[in-house]
C-alpha cells in the first residue's frame, strides 16, 4: 500500500460554505448602507429615533461582519496544517462571539425600556413608524438571503430533539440569521406598539413591548451561546446518537469498546477516536470499513487491544 493512499485532507467546511459566505457579505453591505443612511438622515432631520435605530443596526452589522470574516478565514486556512482538525469550528467561534453581542443588545434594549417606563419620553409616532417599516423591510430581505435552505433552522427551535444530523447545522449562518431576525422582531413589535400607542394614547406600551422583545432576543442569544459553546468544548448535543451507532457496529463484530471520543470538527463533520478490545482483534482496515456507512465520521482513528483470558480458573 502506498503512503499517498493513507493520507487525507482535514478540510471540514460546512455544506454550502461558499453560498453562505457570499450571502453573509451581501447582508453586511445591505445592513451597513441602511445604518449609514439612517444615521445621516436622522442627524440631518433632527430625528433621535432614526439616529438610535442606525446605531442599533451598527451592532448587528458588527456581528454580521464577524460571521463573514469567519467564513473567509475558514476558507483561506482550510489546508493550513497548524489547524490540527481543520478550520470547521471557526464558524462556531464566530457564532459564540455574535451571541455575546446579541445578549448585550438585549440588555441595552431592556435597560432603555425600563428607563422609559420610569421616565416616559415624547414619541414622534409617525416618524418612528417610518423608521421601523424601513428597518423591517431590510431585515426581511436579509433573512431571506440567510435562510438555510437545507435545514430551515429558525431561532426559536429547540436544537436538542434531532438525531446526529444536528451536527450539520452551520452555527455561524444561524448566528447571522438570528441577528437579522432579532432586528426584524424589534421592528414588528415597534410598529405594533407605535400604532396602538398612538391610537389609544398609551405611551407606556412602547417600552413594555421593548422589554418583551429584549427577553425574546435574550432567549435566542442563550440558545446560540449554548450550542456554539458546546461545539467549542467538544460537547455533543442531547439526542446525538453517533456514539451509540459506533458502539453498535463494534458490538455486531463481537468486540467491545474500551475508550471512545466523538466531537464535532465542522458542520456535518465529526472526528472519532475509538479503542477496541478483543480476544482476536481484526485489522484496523476491517473496522474502518465497518464504520464507512456513517457519513458524519470525517476523521477516524482506530486502535486495537488484544484481550488475554485468564485460564487459571
Amino acid at each position: 500500500m502506498e503512503v499517498s493512499s493513507l493520507t487525507h485532507s482535514h478540510v471540514y467546511l460546512g455544506q454550502g460554505q461558499d453560498r453562505n459566505e457570499r450571502r453573509t457579505w451581501l447582508v453586511v453591505v445591505l445592513t451597513a448602507v441602511t445604518m449609514v443612511a439612517e444615521i445621516v438622515a436622522g442627524t440631518w432631520y433632527g430625528s433621535m429615533a432614526l439616529v438610535a435605530d442606525g446605531w442599533h443596526m451598527a451592532t448587528h452589522a458588527a456581528a454580521l461582519l464577524i460571521a463573514a470574516c469567519a467564513y473567509r478565514l475558514a476558507r483561506r486556512h482550510a489546508n493550513d496544517p497548524r489547524f490540527s482538525f481543520g478550520t470547521g469550528r471557526l464558524g462556531d467561534l464566530a457564532a459564540f462571539a455574535s451571541a455575546v453581542v446579541l445578549a448585550l443588545v438585549s440588555l441595552q434594549i431592556g435597560w432603555e425600556s425600563v428607563g422609559r417606563m420610569v421616565a416616559p419620553v415624547a414619541i414622534q409616532y409617525d416618524q418612528a413608524m417610518v423608521v421601523a417599516v424601513v428597518g423591517l423591510a431590510v431585515n426581511l430581505a436579509s433573512a431571506w438571503l440567510l435562510k438555510d435552505d437545507h435545514h430551515h433552522d429558525h431561532p426559536h427551535h429547540d436544537h436538542h430533539d434531532h438525531d446526529h444530523g444536528h451536527g450539520h447545522h452551520d452555527n455561524n449562518l444561524r448566528a447571522a440569521y438570528v441577528h437579522v431576525m432579532a432586528d426584524a422582531l424589534t421592528s414588528v413589535m415597534a410598529i405594533g406598539a407605535l400604532y396602538l400607542g398612538r391610537g389609544l394614547n398609551w405611551p407606556w406600551l412602547d417600552p413594555l413591548i421593548g422589554l418583551v422583545g429584549a427577553l425574546v432576543i435574550a432567549r435566542w442569544a442563550w440558545g446560540l451561546l449554548r450550542d456554539s459553546g458546546g461545539v467549542l468544548v467538544g460537547l455533543l448535543p442531547k439526542g446525538e446518537d453517533l456514539p451509540d451507532e459506533i458502539r453498535g457496529v463494534v458490538r455486531d463484530l463481537g468486540d467491545q469498546i474500551v475508550d471512545l471520543h466523538v466531537w464535532q470538527v465542522g458542520p456535518g463533520h465529526h472526528a472519532v477516536i475509538v479503542a477496541i478490545a478483543s480476544t482476536q482483534p481484526k485489522g484496523v482496515d476491517v473496522y474502518k470499513r465497518a464504520f464507512a456507512h456513517l457519513p458524519d465520521i470525517s476523521h477516524l482513528t482506530v486502535e486495537t487491544h488484544r484481550l488475554v483470558l485468564d485460564s487459571s480458573g
